[in-house]
């Protein structure tokens, strides 16, 4: 089968798509985040392992296309984490960061909660990210498992904290109408999930800040250790733990009163 006029030269360890472009990292992290790769089996992993070192060794068999490399090393980056080389846990993976995490997020947008249900679902969000975190953490050099647990109960006290905190305050709000009460409240989980994702990260990787991390050359040598990467890393990381949230904690709430405005006019 003749390969795709869009498939480039296979290139280990570089993303398939142009960088340069807005459409191609779209089309990076599509990959990235693909459910598909959580139903790889293991032989098939095993597989995709042995192509890659073939291709490293110059000891590639004949036929084997560039749309087998780059699936190979989608499969392999999908499941292995680059710097242990142990397999993630399936829940933590960024393929499985969807299907995984949507539940929790339709747990923390139920109407009506209670303060229970409230930390329940504030605590089970942040135990997944917390996870998360660790499982694709930079790994070049050890952390600790204390620095994790610190990173998961600053996250979880924080965004209990400020979940129930907000929802008291606006109880107490009198001011407020019943309706504007109800409307405010369906957007207080993305400020305390948000404020929890920022404290998770920077709790549980603040040691990269005092040691640095690890710099690659274009060939994948390390060539030395950066605080400055790290500043870099950490602050990209934490801005966009709270963009990413954004469109599924606080677009619902929005159309959802858009609706309900309209349904009472008409």
């Amino acid at each position: 089968m003749p390969e795709s006029t869009e498939c480039p030269p296979f290139r280990l360890g570089e993303s398939r798509f142009d960088q340069g472009s807005f459409y191609g990292r779209l089309r990076h992290f599509l990959d990235v985040i693909d459910p598909r790769t959580l139903f790889v089996s293991e032989k098939h992993l095993n597989e995709c392992m042995k192509l890659l070192d073939q291709f490293k060794n110059g000891t590639l068999p004949p036929g084997v296309t560039n749309v087998q490399l780059w699936e190979a090393q989608k499969i392999k980056q999908a499941i292995i984490h680059p710097d242990t080389g142990e397999k993630i846990p399936m829940p933590f993976r960024m393929s499985g960061f969807v299907p995984f995490g949507t539940p929790v997020v339709v747990g923390l947008l139920l109407p009506n909660q209670t303060f229970a249900s409230t930390i329940f679902w504030q605590w089970l969000n942040q135990s997944h990210n917390a996870c998360v975190n660790y499982c694709n953490r930079n790994a070049t050099k050890p952390t600790p498992m204390s620095t994790f647990f610190q990173g998961y109960l600053g996250a979880v006290s924080s965004a209990v904290t400020i979940a129930v905190g907000l929802n008291i305050l606006i109880k107490r709000a009198e001011h407020f109408s019943p309706a504007t009460r109800i409307l405010v409240q369906r957007f207080i989980p993305f400020p305390a999930v948000a404020s929890a994702n920022v404290c998770n990260v920077l709790l549980m990787r603040h040691t990269e800040l005092s040691e640095g991390i690890s710099v690659l050359d274009d060939k994948g040598n390390v060539v030395g250790t950066s605080k400055l990467a790290a500043r870099h890393a950490l602050m990209e990381t934490s801005l966009t733990r709270v963009v990413l949230p954004m469109p599924i904690l606080l677009l619902p709430p929005l159309i959802m009163a858009i609706l309900e405005r309209s349904t009472c006019q008409s």
